[in-house]
């Protein structure tokens, strides 16, 4: 046990040295070229006559610190899931969580005007509530039990169903122009102000989702063990969803329904740190806020001045990484 956890704080502070490099570089680099000796006093001693500092300001900077909530939000989100489903396929954007947040915006988008970004919080966080009860609602119709095949194949109809509805409205309304390039996924539009608000929330649902990781991991076992170990199973589950429901909503709300995030990332945290999830959730949340900053730098810099969708980077990376799992989950059941 002692080894492990040293494993574990060599590998988080290896990952956080990583973040922070890749944190700076983020800001340093983008579509456009801008001096480093231009952004360093854009950071220390800012001219907001200068355009270009400006934009460091106001683009990049918040944008670096969106990518670091969204991806710690995703993969923390993904991880809790996995751990209390004992489902190693379930993810935000599989079990239909992020559709839903996306419904809850083209509503937002369609029927109401002059839309808070504070009121897209709560209305993103309420389509993800709704998604997940559908979910879970077909499940427990016929009281089945939640293996990995059943819990994906009612998230991808829950999703599929969604994602129906959320276009139909956006044909309807007139708004598909506004929703296209945010159901891409990404975070170019990420502003201060959003963050302001959006920040304090993601900040105090990754705490709450580090402290509730020994339930996480309880609820690995099964419920008959982990019942059997003290823990209240319907409390314990119901807080590990809210913390779930906060993340990935907030994160949709931000950056649009990024699949993927949360499935790769516990995945490649566990050969590391073990199948603890007192490991995984946290070290998912640092490796997670790694890859989405480390994507978005991809996403502005291999194509400048024209960006490409995040969504869409973590689409090719993650449909092959699916499958090999999904074959790996297959023949272990067999």
């Amino acid at each position: 046990m002692q080894t492990s956890t040293k494993k574990t704080v060599f590998f988080l502070v290896i990952s956080l040295i990583a973040v922070c490099i890749a944190a700076i570089l983020s800001v340093f680099l983008g579509s456009t070229d801008i001096s480093w000796q231009t952004v360093l006093s854009a950071l220390f001693s800012p001219d907001l006559s200068d355009h270009q500092q400006i934009a460091i300001l106001e683009l990049r900077l918040p944008r670096t610190i969106g990518d670091l909530l969204v991806g710690a939000g995703l993969a923390g989100a993904g991880a809790m899931m996995q751990g209390m489903t004992r489902n190693p396929l379930a993810d935000s954007g599989l079990l239909g969580i992020n559709a839903g947040a996306s419904f809850g915006l083209a509503i937002c988008l369609a029927f109401l005007s002059n839309v808070s970004f504070g009121l897209t919080i709560i209305v993103s966080f309420i389509g993800a509530a709704i998604s997940v009860f559908l979910v879970f609602g077909l499940l427990m119709m016929k009281r089945r039990k939640l293996d990995a095949s059943r819990l994906v194949l009612a998230g991808l109809a829950v999703s599929m169903f969604l994602t129906a509805l959320t276009q139909g409205i956006s044909i309807l309304t007139n708004t598909g122009q506004s929703l296209t390039f945010w159901s891409a996924g990404g975070t170019a539009g990420i502003r201060m102000d959003q963050l302001k608000i959006a920040a304090p929330v993601m900040i105090v649902a990754l705490v709450c989702g580090i402290l509730l990781s020994r339930q996480v991991s309880l609820l690995s076992l099964g419920d008959e063990a982990a019942q059997g170990l003290g823990l209240n199973l319907n409390r314990s589950k119901l807080f590990c969803l809210l913390v779930v429901l906060v993340l990935a909503g907030t994160s949709t709300a931000l950056a649009g329904p990024v699949s993927f995030v949360g499935l790769l990332v516990p995945h490649i945290v566990s050969r590391f740190v073990g199948s603890r999830y007192e490991a995984i959730i946290p070290a998912s949340m640092v490796c997670g806020s790694l890859l989405m900053v480390l994507a978005d730098l991809v996403a502005r810099t291999l194509n400048a001045p024209s960006e490409t969708p995040v969504g869409l980077i973590f689409a090719l990376i993650g449909v092959p990484a699916f499958i090999i799992i999904s074959r790996k989950e297959g023949d272990n059941e067999a």
